[in-house]
């Protein structure tokens, strides 16, 4: 815009000058002067000129405005030039203005963000407490969070700052136990199950005893029940949870059962019977008839006990005792009793058949075929049925077991059942 205000300013003057000039010559022509055709030829001059002079103004304007395009595009100092520098430090401005904002409030450190920590509380055996005071503290001594175990004996704590921590866990009898650890951000930390063992000096040997001490520290109590104080009963369990026997632990029932004193009068006397009722004749009387009788029972005994009680159970890793229930509806236990005598505890603790009581049974109806005399021997028919018979015979040996034989036993230990 100012640069055609230059230009109109410029052209208006070359104007101006140039219909001076003509003014000039009119005034000239006008006044009295030569002859009248030296006039008509100043005119005609006056007329060519003015043309001229015209015709050069006209052609002057446009090559005037392009000068001026011409030397704001070359750069050259003209009025607008402030407002360009106004502009420009406008700009300048709102530059060295960007830093100072970027710059102005500084970046706050990120804060680590919370954890949880859980676990469980148990006892020796895996039995989970309930209500077990547990404290959260962090390298200080003071802590900073408290819950007790629920029903299922596991504690909780959210929103736990990270770093380390201490954990105690105590409850009244029981001895204290403090884990510590560290706990990362946003992480969920599970502590390893916590044992909370006994305060007492007592409970605390029984909990460290490995389950084979366990079991013949209790092998040790069965070989002390005997019915009326007399008949031995050494294959009978009262102990609720009682773990599995080794196979040392099973032959060494089976062989003292053989060699018991009462088995030994026991034997005697059911040869004497067979004796007098002149049984199994091809042994024959006398004196070394019933010794042969005596063998033959003694032999009986001893390889069930060692077969059916002991290699057996050792090869199928099956417990070859019964384990009373003792508790539930009169129906309940009965039903036990007789399930007994084709199921067994295998050593992991589930029920299984009995193989080592049926095979156990068959095994010693076939030896006993090799010392019985050719008249009494049995075919395998009769070895099954006296095998079947001696199922049945054990059902009801349990049932007795299950109601009456405990009454009937002095020594039998009191074990008391497990409480979580």
């Amino acid at each position: 815009m100012s640069y055609g205000l230059l230009g109109a300013l410029q052209l208006t003057s070359d104007q101006t000058q140039i219909e001076a000039r003509l003014a000039g010559l009119a005034s000239a022509l006008s006044r009295p002067g030569p002859r009248p055709e030296l006039r008509w030829l100043f005119k005609a001059v006056f007329l060519v000129v003015a043309v001229l002079l015209t015709a050069t103004s006209t052609l002057a304007f446009p090559q005037r405005v392009d000068s001026v395009v011409t030397s704001s595009q070359t750069g050259l100092d003209i009025p607008d030039a402030p407002l360009t520098q106004v502009s420009g430090q406008g700009q300048h401005l709102s530059q060295t203005q960007a830093p100072a904002q970027s710059s102005a409030q500084p970046v706050s450190p990120a804060i680590p963000a919370p954890g949880s920590i859980q676990g469980v509380v148990v006892n020796r055996d895996g039995a989970v407490y309930q209500g077990v005071h547990v404290d959260l503290a962090s390298n200080a001594s003071t802590p900073v969070a408290t819950t007790t175990t629920d029903s299922d004996g596991w504690f909780h704590f959210t929103a736990v700052s990270p770093g380390p921590f201490r954990i105690s866990v105590s409850s009244e009898g029981f001895t204290t136990q403090v884990i510590s650890g560290v706990l990362h951000p946003s992480e969920s930390y599970e502590v390893k199950a916590v044992v909370l063992p006994l305060a007492s000096t007592s409970s605390q040997v029984m909990v460290t005893a490995s389950p084979e001490e366990v079991a013949e520290a209790q092998l040790k109590d069965e070989e002390h029940q005997r019915i009326f104080g007399i008949l031995p009963n050494f294959y009978i369990v009262y102990a609720p949870s009682a773990p599995p026997l080794n196979p040392r632990q099973k032959f060494h029932l089976a062989w003292r059962s053989s060699i018991d004193p009462f088995a030994f009068l026991l034997t005697g006397a059911i040869a004497g019977v067979e004796q007098a009722n002149d049984g199994f004749k091809g042994y024959g009387q006398g004196a070394q008839g019933y010794a042969k009788r005596y063998g033959a029972n003694f032999a009986d005994n001893s390889i069930g006990n060692m077969i059916g009680g002991a290699l057996l159970p050792s090869l199928l890793k099956q417990d070859p005792r019964y384990f009373v229930k003792g508790s539930g509806t009169i129906r309940s236990r009965i039903l036990y009793a007789i399930k007994s005598s084709v199921m067994c505890k295998g050593d992991n603790g589930r029920w299984q058949p009995n193989y080592s009581g049926v095979l156990g049974g068959l095994a010693t109806g076939g030896i006993s075929n090799l010392y019985y005399p050719a008249s009494n021997r049995n075919g395998a028919a009769v070895t099954f049925e006296n095998s079947l018979i001696g199922l049945g015979g054990g059902a009801i040996q349990n049932i007795f077991q299950e109601f009456v034989i405990r009454k009937l036993t002095p020594n039998v230990a009191n074990y008391s059942p497990t409480k979580p």
